[in-house]
This record gives structure tokens, C-alpha cells and sequence, in this order.
């Protein structure tokens, strides 16, 4: 048995019959866009933790500032 109970005969035939449909440009090109696809992804997900992180660090310090800054209103 193979993956998930599927036989390595069986993928390599898949893969000749999609070989055939598509041919190997075809294919390589398809590739390189998932590829493509896939590391703008990260790069995304990485882009987004780092803006949740500087926002979570802004709220932090905000309340903080926002403090002071009443209490100087209140003795103005």
C-alpha cells in the first residue's frame, strides 16, 4: 500500500495519463505558478503576523500615553 491506500502503480499510471493530457510544458508552467502562488502566500501570512505584532505593541503603549495625556488635560 502507498499513500492514503492508493498504490505507487497507480499514481505513476495518473501521472503518465496527466502527462498525456497536458503535456510537460504545459505542466511546467502550471507548476511554476503554484509555486509562485505559494510564496506570495507566505510572504502575506509573514507580512500580516508582522503588522499584528507592531499593532499589538501600539495598543500596549497607547493606553499608557492616553493616560498621561488625560491627566495633563485634567490639570490644565
Amino acid at each position: 500500500m502507498g499513500i492514503g491506500g492508493v498504490s505507487i502503480g497507480s499514481l505513476l499510471i495518473v501521472l503518465v495519463i496527466v502527462m498525456l493530457l497536458f503535456g510537460t510544458k504545459r505542466l511546467r508552467s502550471i507548476g511554476g505558478d503554484l509555486g509562485g502562488a505559494l510564496s506570495g502566500f507566505k510572504k502575506a501570512v509573514k507580512d500580516g503576523e508582522e503588522s499584528r505584532e507592531a499593532l499589538a505593541l501600539n495598543v500596549e503603549v497607547e493606553p499608557q500615553h492616553s493616560r498621561t495625556h488625560q491627566a495633563e488635560k485634567s490639570m490644565s
